[in-house]
Order: structure tokens, then sequence, then C-alpha cells
């Protein structure tokens, strides 16, 4: 399965709603399982189509925090393999069959490259819905290991503590007790000058 993660204020019924709009067409059939916070959209070849093989997928789409998960499942291309098959032997036995079949040809590399123009759609979508592979303004945030805060990536300071962000064990200025970092000379609060670790 193929995973790509959207992030920012969109809920899975909008992509669903693209998906069926853009699939409830000529030889495809569309549906939708589930709402809310979990939709699966099934797309495949219609069974009365008039050329080509049968394929299918199935495109799930969840939410998470501060935007969406999308999967899309392995196509199922069985029919699509006999039907390429049984244009290959036509082509063999007579070449000029291949005109009867130009049809079943062109539905048929329609139908493999389904995933990739499932993704475009999606791309599509998303972009007019705002959302992308970027962080989204609460996620990109460092947590101060100390108490909790979440903080603007950016800084070198927790906002609530004052506690350096990132992996380095704290200490304190011996004068006025600000948490301060191991290779700092003065306190950033009272311009003492730190002894050295």
């Amino acid at each position: 399965m193929d995973t790509r993660i959207f992030h920012g204020d969109i809920q899975p019924q909008d992509i669903a709603r693209d998906l069926i709009a853009h699939y409830h067409r000529g030889n495809y059939q569309v549906q939708q399982v589930g709402k809310g916070t979990k939709i699966a959209v099934q797309i495949a070849t219609s069974p009365y189509a008039r050329s080509g093989g049968q394929t299918a997928m199935t495109v799930a789409i969840h939410k998470v925090p501060d935007g969406i998960s999308i999967q899309i499942g392995k196509q199922a291309w069985l029919g699509v393999a006999a039907s390429l098959g049984m244009t290959a032997l036509s082509a063999l036995r007579n070449p000029f069959s291949l005109i009867n079949r130009i049809d079943d040809l062109a539905q048929d590399m329609e139908s493999l490259q389904l995933a990739e123009e499932v993704w475009e759609v999606i791309a599509q979508s998303a972009k007019q819905h705002g959302i992308g592979y970027t962080l989204s303004d609460r996620l990109r945030r460092s947590i101060c290991s100390y108490c909790n805060t979440a903080n603007e990536i950016a800084a070198g300071r927790c906002i609530a503590c004052g506690a350096p962000l990132g992996d380095v064990q704290p200490r304190t200025c011996l004068k006025c007790g600000f948490v301060v970092r191991n290779n700092e000379k003065n306190c950033p609060n009272c311009k003492t000058l730190l002894p050295s670790v």
C-alpha cells in the first residue's frame, strides 16, 4: 500500500467527494464506503464497459491530527492482463486486428495508470483545499522536555520555564536562577559571567 499524509484543515469527505466527482464517468464506477473520520473510495472499471479488462482499487482516507492519511490499495488488474494478452494474441495472428482492439488497448493502458492518476487527482484536490505535505503550524512545535510546553520550532528556550530546547541538560545561573545552556558564557537574564562547565 502506498500511503501519504496531507497536513492542514481538511476532512476525509472533502477528498472522497473530489475522487467521486472525477471517476463517476465513462468506463469507471465509484462508490464511497463509510463516513466521518474513516472513508474508503472504491474505483473500478464498469462491469458493462465496452472495452478493456476489469480493474479495481480502494483509496482509504483517515483523519489524523491536523490532516488526513491516504492509502491506495493494490490494484486488482487480472482482467486488464487478460485483455492485453488477448490483444497480443490477436495481433500475432493478424496485425490488422489491432485496429479493432484499439479501444480495448486504450482502456487497458488507462487502467494500468489508474494509481498514478488517482494520486494526481488527490494532489489537485489537496492544492485546492490549501493543504500539503508540510506540517501544520500546530504540529510545527518543539516540546520542552521539562514542562511539556509547546514552543515555536526556532525557539532556543522554553516560553514557560526558560529551559533550553533540545536534548541538552540545562543548568542555572547561580545569581538569578535563570536556566542557561551549557555553551553560554554569560547569563542571558542578568549578564553574570557563568562558571565554565
